[in-house]
């Protein structure tokens, strides 16, 4: 769908994970929420790494594989076996590999070309292989944020490509002017 989100989307943006979000899925998370509307919403975990070793077989027509070590990252629990490229720059590219544009210098792209650029031995900088996403049903979101789940956050470039990812999440809190051991197992107040 392309158009004019709605006022009241939040996206895009940062939701950063409070500890009272027993979900393990998203323990210690910094999602980048790509989308916001009516409908729903749609996000990606930016700090979850998967390292794989061995031979990847990436389904591409022809299909390509690589035996270097390719980090995978985890953008959440539903449909694993879908994959995005997180891009951190302003593409310099034809337009069908820029994809989705989601915040300024950061593109959301399904391109097969990228994907396969990739697993070349010198792969683009700033670029993440990212599989599953983050969903939520219309007013899950909302309703999660009235209960303190998540702090809302502006989106950072640099956060997501120049921070360790083990570091990020922390990281984020702090640019908020928050410390995290302070952050309570407590509801907001509304």
């Amino acid at each position: 769908m392309i158009g004019v989100m709605p006022p009241s989307s939040l996206a895009p943006s940062f939701l950063l994970s409070m500890p009272q979000l027993m979900d393990p899925n998203f323990s210690r998370t910094v999602v980048l929420l790509c989308k916001h509307s009516e409908e729903g919403a749609f996000g990606l975990v930016v700090n979850r790494p998967l390292v794989t070793t061995g031979r990847v077989t990436v389904n591409l027509d022809p299909p390509v594989s690589t035996d270097r070590e390719l980090q995978v990252w985890v953008g959440g629990p539903v449909e694993p076996q879908r994959s995005w490229v997180l891009v951190g720059e302003e593409p310099d590219e034809a337009e069908e590999l820029r994809g989705m544009k989601i915040a300024d210098g950061l593109y959301l792209s399904t391109s097969p070309d990228l994907l396969r650029r990739l697993l070349e031995p010198m792969p683009p900088p700033q670029t993440r292989l990212i599989i599953g996403y983050s969903g939520w049903g219309p007013g899950q979101l909302e309703a999660e944020l009235e209960d303190s789940a998540w702090l809302l956050s502006d989106v950072s470039v640099e956060l997501i490509f120049s921070t360790p990812p083990e570091q990020m999440w922390e990281a984020a809190i702090r640019r908020l002017g928050a410390d995290p051991s302070a952050l309570q197992m407590s509801r907001g107040v509304h």
